[in-house]
């Protein structure tokens, strides 16, 4: 019995571990390479931390860990100790780089990246992309030694950039909405007929607007509204049903994001990267409620689309159960209003950003 010869071709090294939101663009990338080379080879970086320990496996690549270098915000004993964790970190990556013979690393911001590129530097040539509206450290070190600078949107702070989107998943690119909302309303157990909303706050949920959206349940639902509420593994939420109307469902997590994007005729949600980019990209309208924390990049990142009518952004301080009952539950039964700003995101979206990088990735191994 022989098995399947060893690929000959480039061996690209992504790195973009922590939160979905640097993973799954690394992941979409390396769908696309190995599409355009089926011969390739695609090795994820990343730590014992984060969530790629889950995400990346499950699509089929391996996973190298590093030492997580976390980026300290204030001034505390970990800032002293940052030299020495960026130098071990960078040597455990630089043996990663020569053991797996890598011909490119494609690195995409948070506390993977850092060491990848110092690692490569000057030895291996590197892609930067960036997804936020505003750079971070990582990104903006990397870019100063790239071969090749990508971002999804102008005046991230990176000079020179390639404006190309986010590089995003097939099942989303590629999704019929219309030709699917059938099957993924029976999936979730939803009213096949209803207006339809799908509120979530990113992979872990978020508090702030359980608590506003879950006490409106039966307002929706009077209003002939139905909600598909991803509430997050770590919280709860209680509802209250009205018999005969459409139902309020709840899950903890939405594994299948592509049924619940074509369930949806809107959605309510945080404003990261890659969640404006999805529901740009599959045309939703959408109420964005920016995570308060961080630089602002969440209120940046809506910007283009509720610039062009796609969306609403609610400060997340503004978002309570009378916010959301008398601007959401009006939305939803506004079919007129709905499609038109499904109209205006999806002009906003951008769905060949995978390819792009790809290529732009590929090219940078040729030179």
């Amino acid at each position: 019995m022989t098995g399947h010869p060893a690929p000959s071709g480039p061996c690209i090294v992504v790195a973009g571990g922590g939160t979905a939101g640097h993973i799954e663009p690394a992941l979409a990338l390396a769908d696309a390479v190995m599409r355009l080379r089926p011969d390739a080879r695609v090795v994820a970086l990343g730590t014992s931390r984060g969530l790629e320990t889950k995400i990346v496996p499950a699509r089929g690549y391996p996973l190298e860990l590093i030492p997580p270098v976390p980026m300290p915000r204030k001034p505390t004993l970990d800032l002293l100790k940052l030299p020495l964790n960026v130098r071990g970190a960078v040597k455990q990556t630089r043996d990663v780089l020569e053991r797996v013979g890598a011909d490119v690393v494609v690195g995409f911001g948070g506390y993977v990246a850092l060491p990848a590129y110092l690692a490569a530097r000057g030895r291996v040539p590197i892609v930067v992309h960036e997804a936020n509206a505003k750079a971070g450290l990582a990104n903006k070190v990397g870019a100063k030694f790239a071969e090749h600078v990508a971002a999804a949107v102008p005046d991230s702070g990176l000079s020179d950039a390639q404006i190309i989107g986010i590089p995003l998943r097939q099942s989303i690119t590629s999704l019929d909405r219309a030709a699917l909302r059938a099957e993924a309303r029976r999936f979730f157990g939803l009213d096949p007929h209803a207006p339809t909303l799908l509120v979530f706050g990113g992979s872990q949920g978020a508090r702030s607007i359980n608590e506003a959206v879950a006490p409106v349940a039966a307002e929706f639902a009077r209003a002939g509204v139905g909600v598909l509420h991803a509430y997050g593994p770590k919280n709860s939420v209680a509802v209250q049903q009205v018999p005969g109307r459409p139902p309020y469902v709840t899950v903890p997590y939405l594994e299948r994001m592509d049924y619940a994007y074509a369930a949806a005729d809107a959605v309510l949600c945080r404003s990261g990267a890659m969640t404006v980019a999805e529901v740009s990209a599959v045309g939703l309208p959408a109420v964005f409620v920016p995570l308060p924390i961080g630089n602002g990049e969440q209120a940046l990142n809506a910007g283009p689309v509720v610039s062009a009518g796609g969306g609403l952004l609610v400060p997340d301080d503004e978002l309570t159960p009378q916010k959301v009952a008398s601007l959401v539950v009006p939305l939803m039964a506004d079919r007129n209003r709905l499609a038109q700003m499904s109209a205006a995101t999806l002009g906003t979206g951008r769905r060949e950003a995978d390819e792009v990088l790809a290529r732009t990735v590929l090219d940078v191994i040729k030179k």
